[in-house]
């Protein structure tokens, strides 16, 4: 026993001097400066459709400075430029089930009306939902691979209809009308069960089956819940969703589409965030969210237990598909420090293939940031997670600033992936820390919901008490600690400058609200199905809620800002309009306050183009130099803005 004790000992020893080691040498060796251009050079690589022959996958890619579409070999080589669009970017769908034609998708430089297009063998480009202001989306093929489903309002800007399009002349039919305000999630594959949810709030939706045969409506879920439709099994007799009745967290169950009969197939720690059957149903892939990371596990659907999957070390599986004959799988890997690359598993042979390599070659991966989940205390004991980024260089006898990072949504949460501005800052000597405030997702529903008619006040105070947790930091200027937000995050921003005017010393708002009543006033026309939900959450600008929402919207109390803003805005945005931006800049000015503002002509509710990252990100950058840093703030009654639009480039 002595011996085992000691064995350990010696063990955890060696660990420990192994990683002072490590720590040692990061802090010995000078870290690399890098350039945004240099952080922006890394490719974003998404999607990765099988071609029917295995040979080759679809992807999109930025690696022009825009999204493009692509084929790469399955075992590796060259990527063959398949669009070559120079303003719009264009993501991919999917191949053609039984050839190589190519389903793709677009919209208007960010403004969300999205067509479907099909790239044909001879190469040329047809958009075949060419309704002019309708969306579209893809749903699946069919499974005879003969037709495509796909959704699209053009009947009634509001709702979403089924329509099934044969692939042979591109003519369609319409298989569900939309009457009732219902979200299409899918269907079986003789087209006779359509899923179907309606949101009761932000969290709780109803969960429907439609018959088509009968036409009868069967709502599954009993209790207010959140119900989440996952798919069908391929022999069409069962019915697999999410729900949260009775827990905190999602878990899976199975609805006998015959007899009516429900059971509870998988529950985990975490919600269970996504499941689905790969085409033959010989697998079943279960998506967790796990603190803030995607925990993926593909089960063999007749024994019900975990395949064995490639072990990558500290890098995860962040997604994968399979090929439609199940003999090859895809898997995006990557981390916190490195963005995901594109890898490729022949689950016959157990070969793999790693098809790019993402980080730009200047980059040592060494000198990027692993994030760390921590948590603190909020002002009434609740418990906040958050995710922290502590440059190399910083020690307690080199304080860094830092800034709290905010997610979008509401509703949103920040999660352990890769983040080219997070690394940019830290790499450049800022701390950050992305709270995950009250009402962000994947904490449980208690959680989820206690910013419920509470936004800019508790969710605020939330952000309050991790600038409190960073200035306890001993690596950290407590005296030089800022808010960054994109959307909802935005808002945060906003909110912080103006309720917490002495909390926060600079803010970064990336296309926030900072009006809500005119906000909720303007929601999309094919947003209608989550609008009460949403009014629900942060009220109702047609009623008495107005009085709240002016209280809590920025820009009524501008006057409030003391500190400086820099604003980054895309005129193309459907979800926060250019005026918000522009109202707020005009506001915070007459207070003679520092304020940047950052207008892109051809973004839409964030930036996608390269060009235009490198410009946003720079400017942030150069920005918080100099007034959080450096602090070589104006002295009162000067006033220091500038202002720069970024023109649409063809």
């Amino acid at each position: 026993m002595k011996t085992k004790l000691l064995a350990l000992c010696l063990l955890v020893l060696m660990f420990s001097c192994k990683e002072d080691s490590k720590e040692k040498a990061m802090a010995e060796r000078e870290i690399g400066q890098y350039s945004i251009a240099q952080f922006m050079d890394n490719e974003s690589v998404g999607g990765g459709s099988f071609s029917s022959d295995n040979s080759k996958l679809l992807v999109t890619s930025n690696r022009t400075g825009i999204y493009n579409v692509y084929t790469i070999p399955a075992k590796g080589g060259e990527m063959t430029a398949i669009t070559q669009s120079d303003s719009t970017s264009i993501f991919v769908n999917s191949f053609f089930p039984n050839d190589d034609r190519m389903l793709l998708n677009a919209d208007g430089n960010g403004d969300e009306i999205d067509h479907l297009f099909v790239r044909e063998l001879d190469g040329t480009i047809k958009d075949i939902t060419p309704e002019e202001g309708a969306k579209a989306a893809f749903y699946g093929w069919s499974k005879d691979k003969q037709s495509l489903y796909f959704g699209s309002n053009k009947r009634d800007p509001r709702f979403f209809d089924v329509y099934k399009m044969s692939l042979a002349d591109y003519t369609s039919e319409i298989l569900y009308q939309n009457n009732d305000n219902l979200d299409f999630s899918g269907m079986t594959d003789d087209e006779n069960f359509f899923a179907l949810s309606k949101n009761l709030n932000t969290n709780d939706s109803d969960l429907f089956l439609y018959d088509a045969s009968t036409k009868e409506m069967i709502k599954v879920n009993e209790n207010q819940s959140a119900n989440s439709a996952q798919d069908f099994s391929g022999d069409n007799s069962t019915f697999y969703y999410t729900t949260d009745d009775g827990s905190e967290f999602s878990y899976l169950m199975a609805y006998d589409l015959n007899t009516k009969e429900k059971n509870k197939v998988i529950e985990r720690s975490w919600d269970v965030a996504g499941s689905g059957f790969t085409s033959e149903d010989n697998y079943m892939i279960v998506y967790v969210n796990e603190d803030g990371k995607n925990a993926i596990e593909i089960l063999d659907t007749e024994s019900m237990t975990p395949i064995e999957l490639p072990d990558f070390g500290n890098k995860s599986i962040t997604s994968v598909g399979f090929s439609e004959d199940e003999n090859w799988m895809r898997m995006y890997v990557g981390g916190s420090n490195t963005p995901s690359d594109l890898y490729t598993y022949n689950l016959l042979t157990k070969e793999q293939y790693k098809l790019t390599n993402v980080l730009n070659d200047e980059i040592n991966g060494d000198d990027l940031v692993t994030a760390e989940v921590i948590r603190y205390k909020s002002f009434d004991g609740t418990v906040i997670p958050a995710i922290y980024y502590l440059p190399h260089q910083a020690s307690s006898e080199n304080k860094v600033p830092a800034m709290v990072w905010v997610h979008g949504g509401p509703g949103g949460q920040s999660r352990q992936g890769f983040n080219p501005l997070i690394q940019y800052m830290v790499n450049k000597g800022y701390a950050v820390l992305a709270v995950n405030n009250r009402g962000s997702s994947g904490y449980g529903k208690t959680f989820y919901q206690m910013d419920d008619l509470n936004h800019g006040e508790k969710d605020l105070q939330d952000c309050v008490e991790g600038k409190n947790w960073l200035a306890r930091q001993q690596e950290i200027d407590g005296d030089k600690i800022g808010i960054i937000g994109g959307s909802y995050g935005g808002y945060m921003t906003m909110a912080a400058l103006t309720y917490t005017p002495e909390e926060f010393d600079v803010g970064v708002n990336l296309f926030g609200v900072t009006n809500w009543i005119r906000t909720l006033k303007s929601i999309p026309p094919y947003w209608e199905s989550f609008r009460e939900s949403l009014y629900l959450e942060l009220g109702d600008p047609f009623s008495a809620d107005s009085v709240r929402l002016k209280r809590i919207s920025p820009l009524f109390h501008a006057d409030k800002v003391t500190k400086p803003l820099i604003v980054l805005q895309g005129s193309q945005d459907p979800r926060v309009l250019q005026v918000e931006s522009d109202e707020i800049v005009s506001a915070v000015k007459a207070n003679n306050v520092p304020v940047d503002y950052v207008l892109f002509e051809d973004e839409g509710h964030g930036f996608v183009k390269k060009e235009n990252q490198i410009e946003a990100y720079s400017r942030i950058l150069e920005f918080l130099d100099q007034h959080l840093k450096d602090q070589n703030t104006p002295i009162d009654g000067e006033t220091e803005s500038t202002e720069i639009e970024v023109e649409e480039t063809d």
